[in-house]
């Protein structure tokens, strides 16, 4: 008796969308002879083992494996872990998180709230006893110590387990030390809340109050015997978390950084180097206005180094501000109408590129991540993100094939991480003076199948598009169509990745055209581009339609029967369609979507919109529960499905029960999918693997299809 496959929708929810099993995570030595990586056992292996790979001789060996950590015992979370993990989007298990010493010998990770230690030459691990729950331990430079937060207090332990104390404890249940807030972690990339001085002698610690956030409860209605979560949210235009900063000695004395925390009360990066003195960047709540600061450690005192001033808002990018080596200020900024690296004063990119983040500063260069500028942007480049060696004598790309293109270095050791749209997953290729020497193995699950993608460009503004259709199509009959989108900040979904389009092409597999674009507001163009959405996110939804009708002209689309689907700003985007565009979209399915942005967070949505008493007419017309929100220009009403985690503490359910009662009470049909212990994320198998099954039962049914 042979055993039945599993579905792509079983394996794909399995997998964790095909990325088990794959190298993640990597640290280079600073002299190149060890790669350090995150890998789990299999495709299926949910829990990340420690990896050094030598770089010389070509082998690899574990230096920790969470199971024989555990003596087999399974994992016990915290509830600080796990909000942290959410923040993260983290779906992994095992070890998810490590960090290092300056010379990469020891490593220390958290593993069902223990602390333990690696030697990463030696290839040996143990736990140290702590206090716990334990999150984000992390050596010093030396690797003489550990410094951790548990319970709300930051601490440090030597490395072989000695001296354990706290540094600074809460003084009340509503503070903590050495944690990012709420917003830090989910909005401005900072996911941490302490950092150790070069000389390991200190540490920068911030100190969280969220007494000035309101309250709410996340309720879970499938167990009404258990007590609802009581959490601290910072809704758009209400208080948030006062973040203060202190340089910290290893005896416990403390020294306030100074700033102006009224004007500037968002501390958004924090970098720390030998290159010179603690760097801060501090943002005004409107993001309009932001300071680069030094730290003098010895008194707190602070100095301006650079200020940005911008109309629309600044954006935030990983990597920077920091030092270079020779003391020089290393940034990303809009400037000229196109996003640059500038290192000085002096801008050493332009519009040719549009540069994403920085990935390494050297004596000689700097490593960027960028994609083609708008001046150089077209359907050859679409979806293309590549790494650049930058310095005063010109640009050269790294990375060759076409694709998305990730990179971690030190000295003349480089692991690029690549990502094409004609081989499954990603592969992680070591090299050194930029060569390949070694690929690092991958244990990801192939997923069987290859995206039947063009990508192109649709409408009069040149939207970036994907255009996926049945593996099995070749005729000329026009396929009913399914919009795919995000189409909002942060997320761009046509890219020139395989695994990027599997569900698409599931999707499109079930009899549909699928159609993706990218549209205003979605990153990867140009400042303009990105900021067009200032004050109205409805712009979004005139990209979509005028993408699809611009593809109808070349592409066998049947304008009749249009679907819309996507999950949180994509399934706002998708009840934006059905309630506004009736004429244009037939159905939609809309995913956690965030219905009133006066219930999503501060730093966000003010953004975007500015404050809900400020511009209540910004918020008024993004909104899908208001008057404005559920009035369209024709009739008639179009089928929604509304999909929502019960458990979600970012979109919360709130925003899809209060859609479903004004749609109730406008007499819209609609039907509501409620996801019993589900967060913001779906990582449960069956919950993923049947929530696609009943999209498509729902499209079929909502646009007349009939199976063949």
């Amino acid at each position: 008796m042979t055993t039945e496959p599993h579905s792509f929708p079983r394996r794909h929810a399995r997998t964790q969308r095909f990325t088990l099993g794959a190298p993640r995570s990597f640290t280079v030595a600073p002299d190149g002879s060890r790669v350090v990586f995150l890998r789990s056992g299999s495709g299926t292996d949910r829990a990340n083992s420690l990896w050094v790979l030598d770089t010389e001789e070509g082998g690899e060996r574990v230096a920790a494996n969470p199971r024989a950590l555990l003596g087999g015992a399974s994992e016990d979370l915290s509830p600080e872990e796990r909000a942290r993990r959410e923040r993260s989007r983290e779906g992994g298990a095992g070890i998810v998180g490590y960090a290092t010493d300056t010379a990469v010998e020891l490593a220390s990770f958290a593993l069902s709230g223990r602390l333990f230690t690696a030697e990463l030459r030696a290839g040996t691990a143990r736990g140290l006893p702590t206090p716990g729950p334990v999150i984000d331990p992390r050596p010093s430079p030396d690797g003489r110590h550990v410094a951790y937060v548990a319970q709300g207090a930051l601490r440090v332990v030597g490395a072989e387990g000695e001296g354990d104390r706290a540094l600074a404890e809460p003084e009340s249940e509503n503070v903590s030390y050495g944690l990012a807030e709420f917003i830090a972690a989910e909005e401005m990339g900072r996911s941490r809340g302490f950092w150790w001085a070069p000389e390991s002698d200190r540490l920068l610690m911030a100190q969280v109050d969220d007494t000035p956030v309101r309250r709410w409860w996340i309720a879970d209605p499938a167990h009404p015997e258990r007590e609802p979560q009581r959490v601290p949210y910072p809704a758009a235009g209400t208080g948030n978390a006062e973040v203060r900063l202190f340089v910290i000695g290893l005896d416990g004395v403390r020294t306030e950084v100074a700033w102006d925390r009224v004007r500037y009360p968002y501390l958004a990066h924090v970098h720390w180097s030998a290159a010179g003195a603690p760097l801060l960047l501090v943002q005004a709540r409107d993001q309009r206005s932001q300071l680069i600061l030094a730290v003098d450690p010895d008194t707190g005192a602070t100095r301006m180094v650079h200020a940005d001033e911008d109309r629309t808002w600044l954006d935030l990018f990983p990597g920077v501000p920091c030092w270079s080596p020779s003391g020089q200020l290393v940034r990303i900024a809009d400037e000229g109408g196109a996003r640059v690296l500038a290192v000085g004063e002096r801008p050493l990119t332009g519009a040719q590129l549009h540069v994403r983040a920085v990935l390494d500063v050297s004596a000689h260069d700097v490593l960027v991540s960028a994609s083609a500028g708008a001046e150089a942007v077209g359907e050859a480049e679409t979806g293309q993100v590549h790494v650049y060696r930058v310095n005063e004598l010109g640009v050269e790309r790294l990375s060759q094939e076409p694709g998305v293109h990730a990179a971690v270095r030190a000295g003349e050791v480089t692991v690029l991480v690549s990502a094409t749209l004609n081989r499954p997953g990603s592969r992680a290729q070591v090299l050194r003076d930029g060569k390949p020497t070694k690929t690092v193995p991958s244990y990801a699950e192939d997923p069987g199948m290859s995206p039947r993608v063009t990508l192109t460009e649709g409408g009069a503004r040149r939207a970036p598009c994907a255009v996926l259709m049945p593996r099995d199509y070749d005729g000329d009959t026009p396929l009913p169509v399914l919009m795919d989108p995000y189409g909002g900040p942060h997320g761009q979904r046509v890219v020139a990745a395989h695994n990027a389009h599997l569900t698409s092409q599931w999707f499109a597999d079930q009899g549909f055209a699928v159609v993706v674009a990218d549209g205003r507001g979605t990153p990867g163009r140009s400042p303009a581009w990105e900021k067009a959405i200032h004050h109205d996110f409805t712009l979004s939804l005139d990209d979509q339609v005028d993408a699809l009708e611009d593809l109808a002209k070349r592409h066998p689309l049947d304008l009749s029967r249009v679907a819309i689907r996507g999950w949180s700003y994509g399934g706002w985007l998708a009840g934006l369609a059905v309630l506004r565009r009736p004429d244009v979209f037939r159905a939609g399915i809309a995913g956690a979507p965030v219905t009133d942005w006066s219930l999503y967070d501060t730093h966000y949505t003010e953004r975007y919109l500015g404050t809900p008493a400020e511009h209540p007419e910004s918020y008024a017309k993004s909104s899908l529960v208001t008057p404005e929100g559920l009035s369209s220009p024709a009739e008639p009403h179009r089928p929604l499905m509304i999909v929502h985690g019960l458990a979600d503490d970012n979109v919360v359910v709130a925003h899809a029960l209060r859609l479903s009662s004004a749609l109730l009470a406008a007499g819209r049909p609609h039907e509501v999918l409620p996801l019993s212990g589900v967060t913001h994320i779906t990582p449960q198998e069956q919950v993923a693997e049947n929530l696609l099954l009943l999209q498509v039962d729902f499209l079929k049914r909502s646009l007349g299809i009939t199976a063949p």
